[in-house]
């Protein structure tokens, strides 16, 4: 992918590292319901099944992020930037327990980016890993 989609602050990538020593590999999913609504969810991976119309947006630190379908409908033209900050959400993410919680800062994709990601085609669908 030439754009990425979605990147990882310095702060969330050691939390990252700190997790998978925890709990192994891990997944990403934003779906833009309930559970802090539209804040990035971090799960083991075999702990959250992945649907046939969650988009996948790329890797970051070996973990997989998808969005929802609908959700990705409405932030196609966003490029986006998981972070942590202090502070417990109210979800089932694996950070919960240390304090922290990961979230989502976002910018819209520059007219030169968004071409480009348009010329590549759709992101993909469904379980990629």
């Amino acid at each position: 992918m030439s754009v990425p989609r979605v990147e990882v602050t310095p702060a969330a990538e050691a939390l990252l590292h700190k997790m998978q020593g925890l709990h192994g590999p891990l997944l990403f999913h934003q779906s833009g319901g309930c559970c802090d609504g539209s804040a990035p969810m971090c799960f083991p991976r075999g702990d959250f099944r992945v649907g046939q119309e969650d988009v996948y947006l790329g890797d970051i630190v070996r973990t997989p992020f998808y969005m929802s379908g609908p959700q990705f409908e409405l932030w196609r033209h966003t490029h986006l930037t998981v972070d942590v900050v202090p502070g417990r959400g109210s979800g089932f993410s694996v950070e919960a327990p240390e304090g922290v919680r990961f979230l989502i800062r976002s910018r819209l994709f520059t007219d030169a980016e968004y071409r480009a990601l348009e010329q590549e085609g759709p992101p993909l669908k469904g379980p990629q890993h």
